[in-house]
């Protein structure tokens, strides 16, 4: 009846490392992955905003026309 004893385990293979897993390298390795998602999200912004177009000039004023490259040739009344 004691508190302790023997509970059930099952044996699972994981790529995150199993059952109650402390990688000695976790922090590296966490720091890896904001890296290398930081990384692939600035690619994208930049792609994105270099392929950015409006044919048709917006009713207002979109924050995506401070760093879109043909901003000022789609809307001519930008500053």
């Amino acid at each position: 009846m004691g508190g302790g004893g023997w509970y059930y385990v099952p044996k699972v293979w994981s790529p995150a490392g199993g059952w109650w897993a402390a990688p000695v390298s976790w922090k590296r390795n966490t720091g890896f992955a904001f890296m290398t998602v930081g990384f692939i999200c600035a690619n994208i912004f930049a792609l994105s905003a270099q392929k950015e177009r409006r044919p048709i000039a917006p009713f207002k004023h979109i924050p995506s026309q401070r760093w879109c490259k043909h901003a000022k040739e789609d809307d001519p009344s930008l500053p």
